[in-house]
């Protein structure tokens, strides 16, 4: 088990070829993707603790994100349905992606082997990716502040804009 998790994918690399469903059983691209900016944040399940907090954050700044010019898109494991209700009962304004086999999650190597209140099983590692235009990694942001995301992404952001 890696100590500290890194995904392979580093910045500045193009995003892999993806082929994603949203919420609402729509399919979401890569290559669709291409031309506008977006943030893939994952996290576990719908309804815990912290994975509650971070959406919820996200759904909180959402409009902050929207003007810098990012599409939102959450990432979990969960089915269409449980989805659905999660962006029901906490008003979110992004879509979710399905990734009940974890697809996406593999792909962009943040799946392995986790612990957790003690136990060690596969899961996914809460990681953001922010995505320029042209279809390259501008961030990955791990470890994920869940209660302060889009203040993360957006310091870190501005931090990568200095040095530009």
């Amino acid at each position: 088990m890696r100590a500290t998790w890194t995904s392979k994918w580093k910045q500045g690399q193009k995003v892999p070829k993806f082929k994603s469903v949203l919420h609402d059983g729509t399919e979401i691209t890569s290559t669709e993707l291409l031309g506008q900016k977006y943030i893939l944040f994952f996290y576990n399940h719908d309804g815990s603790e912290t994975c509650t907090k971070e959406a919820c954050n996200m759904r909180d700044n959402f409009a902050i994100l929207k003007k810098h010019g990012y599409k939102v898109l959450g990432v979990s494991e969960d089915s269409n349905k449980k989805h659905q209700r999660f962006i029901e009962k906490y008003e979110l304004p992004y879509s979710l992606i399905t990734d009940e086999d974890n697809a996406l999650a593999k792909l962009l190597d943040i799946y392995g082997e986790k612990k957790f209140m003690g136990r060690i099983s596969d899961a996914v590692h809460r990681t953001t990716f922010v995505v320029d235009e042209k279809g390259q990694f501008e961030l990955i942001i791990h470890p994920v502040d869940s209660a302060n995301h889009a203040a993360q992404i957006l310091e870190l952001l501005k931090s990568l804009n200095k040095k530009s």
